[in-house]
């Protein structure tokens, strides 16, 4: 896994989370996507300071555990469905009846997971650490072979 590069924002660190099992369709895809299929989702998230906390971090991965905690609640066991798949209705019947898992997404694929998790984590980190700590980079990992990028230091930043 290689390192984004950026202009230098300061000190760098990243945080792994691997093996989210889950299942979701690209339902306008022409090919074999359109299918439900699975995969064990990972996410690193690229975190910057251009100052170290009292403990001499860029963040405490210890403090992080409610990031953990969303990713987990989204991604965990879940089947993930686009808001306007003609079929969303069918697998709202499936979650009630507990066949299923839904969490539903105006895009399941790996991109807007991406700039998904990078939003939830500058939430995080606006909030917890001030504005001093941000997430410049995420991605998110479909299986070793594919994953996508979202790459952005926030505005606040």
């Amino acid at each position: 896994m290689s390192i984004p590069s950026i202009p230098s924002i300061g000190f760098t660190c990243s945080k792994h989370y691997l093996d989210f099992p889950c299942c979701h369709r690209q339902w306008k895809h022409l090919g074999h996507c359109r299918f439900v299929h699975g995969y064990s989702r990972s996410f690193t998230f690229w975190f910057a300071a251009r100052k170290l906390d009292s403990y001499g971090f860029v963040v405490d991965f210890s403090s992080l555990k409610p990031l953990e905690e969303k990713l987990k609640s989204q991604f965990d066991h879940t089947f993930l469905a686009n808001s306007d798949d003609p079929l969303l209705l069918s697998w709202q019947k499936l979650h009630k009846e507990g066949a299923l898992d839904l969490r539903v997404m105006d895009n399941v694929g790996m991109e807007s997971s991406a700039e998904l998790v990078w939003n939830w984590a500058n939430s995080f980190l606006k909030e917890k650490y001030n504005g001093r700590a941000c997430c410049w980079t995420t991605e998110a990992r479909e299986n070793y072979s594919n994953a996508a990028r979202y790459q952005m230091v926030p505005e606040w930043y």
